[in-house]
């Protein structure tokens, strides 16, 4: 292929040829995703609907899981339909339209979880100021410089990735990765890499010192906390943050600056899976496994369900 159109397709990375394995990877997938999305739209309904949960750290929750809940959906589906239909193609709008999304959802996700951190250091450093500081209006804004940053990390790298001319449609990935794609090209553009990765290893390890930064001025201070129950209750809401933070950060800056040629496909489709999939499945329960607030909402939500089941019955 000479030069990849607008009108051409993409071949995306097959987990196998085996019919066998692809119809597992479907189902797979779809235990998966499933779990995913239920997690985080019940993360969603008990805080919209408790309004006990109507605090800065719960509404920042929300949102992570509406980043997770579309970060995942833009990705997997696409993957699990091409297994059941035996097809590898993706038509190219719809790669330039995952790679926006992937992008939106990732950059915002990586930006939430840094005013996450914020958060939690007010709560715990600076706990007579923190309704002053996360006030209603601040944190909404917090939230929409968050979503307007994955617009613009989005733009940028739907722009650099796409403004090439592509002399193969193999993507040697399951979904449209921005480094598969950019050694697709038909020049050396090694700039427009080296710029798309400074870019993102940039903001990534930015937002990752300030997390560490702020964690240990955060574990400073829950040290000195006098009781023991003080220290529990403390880290019982710093430890899911780290625990999601680590996953996520870890395993997307080693698959995005790891020697191109270095690793076999088997490596990186398993890092793809792993900073796709398992962190939008994983936080819901991450966050509600040891967190009393979102069980009891969750256990009076299913209660009053049940009463009103109950009654028109």
């Amino acid at each position: 292929m000479s030069n990849l159109t607008s009108s051409s397709d993409f071949l995306l990375l097959e987990f196998s040829e085996a019919r066998d394995v692809q119809i597992l990877h479907f189902f797979l997938f779809l235990v998966l995703y499933l779990t995913a999305i239920i997690g985080n739209l019940l993360i969603i309904t008990v805080v919209v609907l408790d309004h006990h949960l109507h605090t800065p750290m719960y509404f920042f929750l929300m949102n992570l899981a509406v980043m997770d809940f579309g970060l995942i959906s833009v990705i997997v589906p696409k993957s699990m339909a091409n297994s059941l239909m035996n097809s590898r193609l993706i038509s190219y709008s719809g790669c330039v339209a995952q790679v926006f999304c992937s992008m939106f959802f990732a950059g915002s996700n990586i930006v939430l979880l840094t005013i996450m951190a914020h958060d939690r250091y007010v709560a715990i450093c600076n706990p007579l100021q923190y309704e002053a500081i996360m006030n209603k209006a601040a944190c909404i804004q917090m939230a929409i410089c968050t979503w307007i940053f994955g617009v613009l990390y989005g733009i940028i790298h739907v722009t650099g990735t796409f403004a090439i001319s592509f002399c193969s449609n193999v993507v040697d990935q399951f979904f449209c990765e921005i480094p598969k794609i950019i050694r697709l090209s038909c020049t050396e553009l090694y700039l427009i890499e080296v710029g798309l990765l400074v870019l993102s290893c940039s903001a990534v390890s930015g937002c990752f010192v300030f997390i560490i930064t702020t964690y240990v001025s955060i574990f400073t201070a829950v040290f000195r906390i006098p009781s023991a129950q003080g220290r529990q209750k403390a880290l019982a809401t710093c430890l899911p943050h780290l625990t999601v933070v680590s996953v996520l950060m870890f395993t997307g800056l080693f698959a995005y600056t790891k020697p191109p040629r270095n690793s076999s496909s088997d490596l990186d489709l398993s890092l793809a899976v792993i900073y796709t999939v398992f962190p939008p499945m994983l936080n819901p329960f991450i966050y509600s496994m040891r967190n009393k607030d979102i069980q009891t909402a969750l256990w009076n939500l299913l209660h009053q369900r049940n009463i009103s089941n109950k009654l028109l019955m």
